[in-house]
């Protein structure tokens, strides 16, 4: 089906950030775009908004003040919905509820013409509900940007059960006009992106509120040694955690209460005092003018070690031994079924999802965390068992500060916390694969949509699904298995890895 033609008229309703972006989006592409919102005035200040990025745009050289002032031209704030009913494709950002995007839609189908399609931004709600509750719910589909939206390439097209062929193939092609890469979807709780991406969120709530890590340190894990973009609590502040809590409720119920997508109580406790993030200038982060930003521990100095004794295949974390030598570090490499580096009586082990402590039955023994780089990453997470933990973290760290990396000791905790968090995510994409869903479209969604730096899947592959698979079954024991189990996909996978 070809594309929405350039000269037709879009509307957008709903004037808050996405929707915004996802008017600019359109009026980028050529098309008339009439932005409604039923505060008063939000439709032009949202536009003014526009305006004034555009001006920046223009000023750095990244936009012509032609294509600027063309883009503006098209874009207008409807005062009243009924002038929607020129449009070829009237697409809702409103809040995230379903009553109210139904009673919207309702409202909609009666102004715009029989060919018309409606396309709803829901990051969660079933698009199933909502086409459902309409006279022609064959034109109803899903189009999910991610924010923002105008700079932000995949675009997820919801199917549900309800829509027409040519509808869903329509908004396919006219995301792909629009300069978007779609992705078609079910609709199923979440999509992709939202589903799979809540481990990212509910991991760092968990790790805080259960084990006491300090926000700082959790951030700068994420994004110093797991490579990611954002650390989950300052992006939870961008987003809005008034909006986050809502989507993480909306796939909790929507999985008939699943207890792996438990809402946070944290979270809740922030939404209820008006804690929301930026917006509020307050959050997990205060946003005020005399906020001093905190930053994550880091180990004292401790001594370089001359020598290093690396056994067995240390897999993904196999570039720390040539960095060592980089380093000037002697490095004596043995055979070995059981990968470890031995530093002056210390054992340092990739964290495998079991408890510091309890690899200390063994011999002694500090966890360092998974990285996306050994090689390149600014940090290093570790955690030492009860015995002797100050005197052993400071071989560790002295290790790890001779290869030029900032260590940051955490307590005990099963997984630590780029490890925990990666795999509960490469879990529940597995989950998904199956029907038209593989792991190259899992991987795309996650790598466009929200940024992450390696695609779910392909970082599990890069880790080693067995690896993966004993990371999910040690936080299964140790955490209880509502959170963790490993998914059937997983479990074949690693099976089949270990027989090769």
């Amino acid at each position: 089906m070809p594309a929405i033609p350039a000269g037709a008229e879009i509307a957008v309703v709903g004037a808050g950030t996405m929707g915004a972006g996802i008017a600019r989006v359109a009026a980028a592409a050529g098309h008339r775009v009439s932005l409604y919102d039923t505060r008063e005035g939000a439709a032009a200040r949202a536009i003014d908004a526009i305006r004034t990025d555009l001006d920046r745009q223009v000023e750095r050289g990244k936009v012509t003040r032609g294509d600027a002032e063309a883009l503006l031209d098209r874009l207008h704030a409807a005062l009243h919905l009924d002038v929607m009913g020129r449009a070829k494709l009237a697409i809702e950002a409103i809040v995230e509820d379903r009553a109210a995007k139904i009673a919207l839609f309702r409202e909609l189908e009666q102004l715009v013409a029989d060919d018309a399609i409606l396309a709803t931004n829901t990051s969660s709600i079933s698009v199933n509900a909502i086409g459902g509750a309409l006279k022609h719910p064959a034109r109803c589909v899903g189009m999910h940007f991610f924010n923002p939206a105008h700079l932000m390439p995949l675009v997820e097209v919801v199917a549900p059960l309800t829509a027409s062929e040519e509808a869903i193939e329509t908004v396919m092609a006219t995301a792909r006009a629009w300069g978007k890469r779609p992705i078609r979807v079910t609709s199923s709780p979440g999509f992709v992106v939202n589903r799979v991406a809540r481990p990212y969120y509910a991991e760092a709530l968990r790790t805080r509120s259960e084990f006491f890590s300090g926000v700082a340190e959790i951030d700068a894990a994420m994004t110093e040694s797991g490579g990611f973009r954002m650390g989950p609590f300052r992006l939870m502040d961008m987003i809005g955690n008034d909006v986050n809590y809502a989507v993480t409720r909306s796939v909790f119920e929507a999985f008939a209460y699943d207890r792996r997508f438990a809402p946070s109580l944290l979270q809740e406790e922030l939404v209820d005092a008006g804690r929301l993030g930026r917006k509020t200038g307050r959050g997990y982060y205060d946003y005020g003018h005399a906020a001093v930003d905190p930053h994550a521990a880091e180990a004292v100095p401790g001594p370089p070690p001359r020598a290093v004794v690396a056994y067995g295949d240390l897999g993904v974390a196999a570039p720390l031994i040539a960095l060592a030598r980089a380093r000037g570090i002697a490095v004596d490499e043995r055979a070995s079924e059981d990968p470890r580096i031995e530093v002056e009586g210390v054992t340092l082990k990739l964290t495998d999802g079991a408890l510091a402590t309890e690899h200390d039955r063994v011999r002694p023994t500090v966890l360092f965390d998974l990285a996306l780089d050994y090689e390149r990453c600014p940090r290093i997470v570790i955690a030492a068992g009860i015995d002797d933990a100050q005197a052993r973290s400071a071989v560790a760290a002295g290790f790890f500060q001779a290869l030029g990396k900032r260590v940051t000791p955490i307590g005990d905790i099963p997984g630590l916390i780029v490890m925990r968090t990666v795999a509960a995510i490469a879990n529940e994409a597995s989950t998904m694969l199956g029907g038209a869903l593989g792991d190259e479209t899992i991987d795309l969604a996650m790598t466009l949509g929200v940024s992450y730096p390696l695609g779910p899947l392909a970082w599990g592959a890069r880790i080693g699904l067995p690896h993966v698979l004993a990371v999910l079954e040690n936080l299964c024991r140790l955490l209880g298995p509502d959170r963790y189990r490993p998914a059937y996909v997983l479990r074949m996978r690693a099976l089949a890895a270990t027989q090769r």
